[in-house]
């Protein structure tokens, strides 16, 4: 046998080709894939927030580790393969991402079907096991109380506001005024604070002065230490 018909077996081997794996060795990369993505799922639900928790992401979740590692199987020793998924990877699927923590359990569930495939399957377990340590001991850190936003509207000129915010440091670890607005004999002021003690604040200003309107909004999103 010629060179030249050697380079030839090994062209058409990797066109048309199997994987070069067996049967049994591929099911068994299937079947760890399926384990991964079950128990990611597993993780998800447990420390997924119930405002954001989605039970279609979680079930794409768990079957994503299953077809990226079918998909890393077949491209091993497959050049058609190998191309097909570089067209598939110009297509782009729009589809809003409510909480930007699912992104990571996406990345995730995608790498360990990535290192499943390619038979690195310790490798895989370790990030499985490395990655629920680490949300579960960020789940359990201490949550801090965010800025809340204190707005206060009155028609009266003469409100003593070094009295107000006097009032307000009684009840509050934190207090910096914003804004201040005049408009048509209204005065708007808002106040970022932190306290614990929202329900005193509120009746202490209602009844030391004749307020129009006293808002406190506070918000569960990002927030400073």
């Amino acid at each position: 046998m010629t060179v030249k018909d050697v380079i030839k077996s090994s062209i058409y081997e990797s066109l048309g080709g199997g994987t070069g794996l067996s049967a049994k060795s591929i099911i068994f990369i299937l079947i760890a894939a399926c384990c991964m993505g079950l128990y990611i799922y597993a993780v998800y639900k447990l420390t997924g927030k119930a405002a954001f928790y989605s039970k279609d992401l979680n079930t794409t979740i768990a079957g994503l580790p299953v077809i990226v590692a079918a998909i890393m199987v077949a491209m091993q020793s497959n050049l058609i393969v190998s191309l097909g998924m570089v067209a598939l990877s110009i297509v782009r699927f729009r589809n809003a991402v409510k909480n930007p923590l699912d992104l990571l359990y996406l990345f995730w569930t995608i790498s360990a079907g990535i290192i499943s495939g390619v038979g690195m399957l310790v490798l895989a377990i370790v990030l499985c096991l490395v990655m629920t340590a680490m949300m579960m001991l960020l789940e359990r850190l201490p949550d801090f109380k965010a800025v809340a936003l204190l707005i206060i509207r009155t028609e009266c000129d003469g409100t003593d506001w070094a009295e107000v915010k006097k009032n307000i440091s009684q009840y509050c670890k934190y207090s910096k005024e914003k804004s201040r607005s005049i408009r048509s004999g209204e005065t708007e002021i808002i106040i970022e604070v932190k306290t614990t003690k929202k329900e005193e604040l509120l009746k202490e200003l209602k009844q030391k002065n004749n307020f129009k309107q006293i808002h406190f909004l506070s918000h569960d999103g990002e927030y400073r230490i």
